[in-house]
């Protein structure tokens, strides 16, 4: 089963094909702009029961090179099988359609743009039949781009730059440009974004705070994602409100029992004694004072500040309940 940030390493290019020239910029490499793009059919199955599928497949004609196929491929970790696969897909794609086939593979780490990247020849090392070696997007080359005014002047850049540093400690910052960027795009434009990054992001920490930039920075926009943040955040805020109101009802009973009980035992309880007790909100300070009004021999003794120890004189015994012995 595919992950959500597999899905947005690819399917972004889908979104808006010509992001492939402006990325390659960033990959040593000048691609000029699509004049025009196809999807076409990832499923690479022949007619043998061997199935191949790439993750998306782009037709893009250009004004002076003319037509390319562009494959994508999202990887999320090494894998020994890959570079047979995708020697396979451009081999196929090429034979198939009789153009010029490029491939992209997109990484959210290092290590693993880094194993992508390296050339795989087929053949021997004195014939290398068929060279692979993709062009690779990751954190490694994708700019850090924390400027509101940079991610507005390409917004499915700027997500792409959060998708791939996913992980690197600089995506906070790309994220609040990005959400900064988007309060002044239209919705249809920035509801896939926004999703694309969510996706991306999947489980890790930044997702979290994508989700409250969207419920904050993005309050006009509806989504899921935008719609789930904000439902957490009243039900955090009726959690929070029934607590509190629990605290209070529990501070209330607990003063009652402290009044009560200093009355039982007929002892006096000065007028401030009575208040301070039932304008305590303190759960923790009116549980002590609880305990000590078993035993103190004046009211004023329940608050632990009001004697010089933390208990009674011990000299004097306890009465529980009833007036104090005569001294």
């Amino acid at each position: 089963m595919v992950s959500p940030p597999h899905e947005a390493m690819h399917r972004i290019f889908q979104h808006d094909p010509g992001l492939f020239s402006r990325v390659s910029r960033f990959l040593g490499v000048d691609i000029p702009a699509p004049v025009k793009a196809t999807a076409l059919p990832t499923d690479l199955t022949e007619a043998n029961p061997v199935e191949r599928r790439v993750d998306t497949l782009l037709r893009l004609e250009t004004a002076g090179q003319g037509p390319y196929l562009l494959a994508v491929e999202a990887q999320g970790k090494k894998h020994p099988d890959k570079p047979a696969s995708w020697a396979y897909y451009t081999a196929y794609l090429w034979t198939k359609y009789r153009l010029p086939t490029a491939l992209l593979v997109v990484c959210q780490d290092h290590a693993t743009a880094k194993w992508a990247q390296q050339p795989v020849s087929c053949g021997p090392p004195q014939l290398p039949t068929l060279t692979v070696q993709p062009l690779v997007a990751g954190p490694h080359n994708m700019p850090v781009i924390t400027d509101p005014e940079e991610a507005r002047a390409d917004l499915v850049l700027a997500s792409l730059a959060a998708i791939t540093h996913a992980a690197e400690p600089g995506v906070d910052a790309i994220l609040k440009a990005l959400s900064t960027a988007l309060r002044d795009a239209p919705e249809d434009i920035a509801k896939p974004l926004v999703e694309f990054t969510a996706q991306g992001l999947a489980k890790r920490p930044a997702k979290n705070l994508w989700r409250n930039l969207v419920a904050v920075d993005l309050s006009f926009y509806k989504s899921y994602l935008a719609e789930e943040v904000r439902a957490e955040i009243r039900a955090e805020v009726r959690s929070e409100v029934q607590a509190e109101v629990r605290n209070e009802a529990s501070a209330e009973s607990r003063a009652e029992d402290i009044l009560l009980i200093l009355e039982q035992r007929g002892l006096d309880i000065p007028e401030d004694v009575r208040s301070r007790v039932t304008h305590c909100t303190d759960p923790e300070l009116l549980r002590r004072w609880l305990a000590r009004a078993v035993t103190v021999p004046k009211a004023e003794e329940v608050f632990e500040d009001a004697c010089t120890g933390s208990f009674p004189d011990p000299s004097r015994p306890p009465t529980p309940y009833g007036p104090p012995s005569p001294s």
